[in-house]
């Protein structure tokens, strides 16, 4: 049986960053959606469209909280460790 390398294991902020990276992608579709009839002249979309906007932000500081939780479980792996030295 072979272990799983520490590297290829997920770790705690994974899946919230992802999460937060795809949120992230549809936010900046939508604001790109929604400036574009700025530009060609064309009528604006409702404010629902602006709201989906708002997404970037929200999936922004969905990804920082993962990173947030990965950075307190790596603390925590190393306080628990014995140090070599």
């Amino acid at each position: 049986m072979t272990a799983t390398p520490p590297a290829a294991a997920a770790a705690p902020g994974d899946g919230l960053v992802r999460a937060g990276a795809i949120v992230f992608i549809v936010g900046a579709v939508a604001t790109l959606v929604t400036v574009a009839p700025l530009f060609l002249g064309t009528e604006p979309f409702p404010t629902v469209a602006y709201l989906v906007s708002m997404l970037m932000g929200v999936g922004f500081l969905v990804a920082a909280a993962g990173v947030m939780r990965s950075i307190a479980a790596q603390r925590r792996q190393a306080g628990s460790s014995p140090s070599a030295l």
